[in-house]
Order: C-alpha cells, then sequence, then structure tokens
C-alpha cells in the first residue's frame, strides 16, 4: 500500500476549512480537490460534469444508499451498471475517483466523504474545521456580501447538509472528534495556524508509517 500522505477535511460553514484546505495544499506541494473532483470524475464514468454539481452532496433515500453500498461492497462500478439510478452512478463515480486519485498522490479532498471512502488507507489524516459563531457568520458576510440574517441562513442550511450527507453515507457523525484525527477551531489559531498544525500532525504520522 502506498504510504504518502493523503488528507482529508470536513468544516463548518464559515469556518475557511476550505481556504484552509487549499493553502495547506499549496504549502506541501500537491492538488486540492473540492468541486474539481468533479471533471475528473465526470470523465472516468462518463457521466456529465453537470449533474455532479446538481446532486453535490445530496443524501438519497434509504433504499437506493442500501443499493449503492451493497453494489460498492461487491465490486461493481459504474461503467459496468450503466442501468442504475443516477444518484447512484454519481456516488459510484465520486468514490472510486477519490480512491484512485489517493493512490496515485498525495492530495487534499474537501468534504464528500472523502474520509470514508479512504477509511483503509494507511496514511489518511482526517481533519474537521470548526469556527466560533460570530466569526463564521462574518466570513459569510464578508465571502457572499449579505447581512447578519442570510449569513445566519445560510450557516444553519448548510451545515444541515453537509450533516446529513455525512452522517447518512458513512458509519460515523460529522463533526464529532470520534469521527477525525485531528478538529481544529480556526478561531483560536487562524488560517496558517491550522495550516501549520495540519502539516505538523502530517509529518508526525507520515513518519510513524516509515518506520513501521
Amino acid at each position: 500500500m502506498n504510504k504518502h500522505p493523503v488528507i482529508s477535511i470536513d468544516r463548518q460553514c464559515g469556518s475557511l476549512g476550505k481556504k484552509i484546505g487549499e493553502k495547506l495544499a499549496e504549502k506541501l506541494g500537491v492538488k486540492c480537490y473540492d468541486k474539481e473532483l468533479f471533471a475528473v470524475a465526470a470523465k472516468n464514468s462518463g457521466l456529465s460534469e453537470e449533474l455532479f454539481y446538481s446532486h453535490d452532496e445530496k443524501p438519497a433515500n434509504s433504499l437506493l444508499y442500501s443499493l449503492v453500498m451493497d453494489t460498492y461492497s461487491l465490486g461493481f462500478t459504474t461503467s459496468g451498471h450503466m442501468d442504475m439510478p443516477m444518484d447512484h452512478k454519481l456516488f459510484l463515480a465520486q468514490f472510486e475517483t477519490i480512491k484512485q486519485l489517493a493512490e496515485e498522490k498525495s492530495c487534499v479532498f474537501i468534504g464528500r466523504c472523502a474520509d470514508y471512502a479512504l477509511a483503509d488507507y494507511e496514511n489518511l489524516i482526517s481533519v474537521f474545521i470548526t469556527a466560533d459563531e460570530n466569526d463564521r457568520m462574518e466570513a459569510l458576510k464578508e465571502l457572499h456580501q449579505i447581512d447578519d440574517a442570510k449569513a445566519k441562513d445560510l450557516m444553519v442550511k448548510t451545515d444541515k447538509k453537509r450533516s446529513s450527507y455525512y452522517n447518512y453515507y458513512t458509519n460515523k457523525k460529522w463533526g464529532n472528534v470520534k469521527s477525525y484525527d485531528l478538529c481544529i477551531n480556526r478561531s483560536a489559531v487562524g488560517i496558517d495556524g491550522a495550516v501549520k498544525i495540519i502539516q505538523e500532525f502530517v509529518n508526525a504520522k507520515t513518519l510513524r508509517i516509515k518506520e513501521k
């Protein structure tokens, strides 16, 4: 199994987790995949990239979820089962693409249950980024040029969607410290501080893996 580090980052809305992931990837000299994952998954699967955007992080119904996991456990892929439901195809295409990219080289993934897809990957570092509510709202107001009420609404709805998606497709709980290797409060350490902490964790875990 490859021993190069791969980092997955889950984040609360407004925590600037994506910015932290992008800056981390820049420091490490690797690629960061957020919605960039869609283009790769679309190319690999033959599905339209627009479909990935329209179904982004939306959990399917429980019956479809069962079909997804049963099919994946049997080793079936999207290319071999084009008659399956669209949500099924899109989930498996992203799942397989995450695994493929991680096997090729170090990279950073933002959201999309990447830590679950790579649960058996030896040198995965799973991170959750949070921040104080006021800081999160200020970040959203600046980013989207919206007022307090809209920032609050966006924050609550986005976190609910991310939580539902993660909890639905994994056997873990979104935002729970037990679900991650590392949880960081951006309000306490800043963006650069968060990047530095993750870098140090990556170095420590990589060294430990090499020593095995």
